[in-house]
């Protein structure tokens, strides 16, 4: 599954905090955001990270997939994605991942599908709570953690404390890995 349209996604968190009547300095506040970088997350002018998802969600007491897709999760047993049918999000130029438990309800980690392109630039370092799995599948991956890079190839894989600023770039082409995100506060 594509997500049709990125900027729903800001549209539906401004739709939510209206609907709870919760003010834009205070959903900052709740998730630990500056309210300029909240605002820039609400207009569209800003990639919202992932954490900041989780956070956002936790914050309204909803599934990460309802931001993403409008629709909630629906197994609790077994949800199956199949090949290129995850919910398929560009998180800024060069940096795309596909969900691919988006339907599984209550999940406790997040396995992405993360697309590479070594022509864009590279984004900036991120933290988040919990721990990270990254499996690359194809080409190489530098992987900075901390103050730290490693370079991965395919078959390669980092286990790592994601409180650390961390982030992933292409090296010498295209490359893909998996990561499993488990997102604490």
């Amino acid at each position: 599954m594509t997500l049709d349209n990125p900027a729903e996604i800001p549209k539906r968190i401004r739709e939510l905090r209206e609907d709870e009547e919760i003010s834009a300095l205070d959903m900052a506040r709740d998730i630990g955001v500056t309210p300029g970088d909240y605002d820039g997350y609400e207009s569209g002018e800003l990639d919202i990270p992932i954490s900041a998802l989780y956070k956002i969600a936790a914050r309204f007491r909803v599934d990460p997939t309802v931001l993403l897709t409008g629709e909630d999760p629906r197994m609790a047993s077994a949800a199956v994605c199949r090949a290129g049918q995850g919910v398929r999000i560009e998180r800024y130029p060069g940096y795309e991942f596909s969900s691919l438990a988006y339907n599984f309800k209550g999940r406790d980690l997040e396995p992405l599908l993360v697309y590479l392109d070594p022509g864009k630039p590279e984004a900036a370092p991120v933290s988040h709570g919990g721990q990270e799995f990254n499996y690359v599948t194809e080409g190489k991956v530098k992987v900075t953690v901390g103050p730290r890079a490693y370079v991965l190839a395919a078959g390669d894989s980092i286990y790592f404390d994601a409180s650390l600023p961390h982030g992933q770039a292409a090296v010498e082409g295209p490359a893909r890995f998996i990561t499993i995100i488990q997102e604490r506060p």
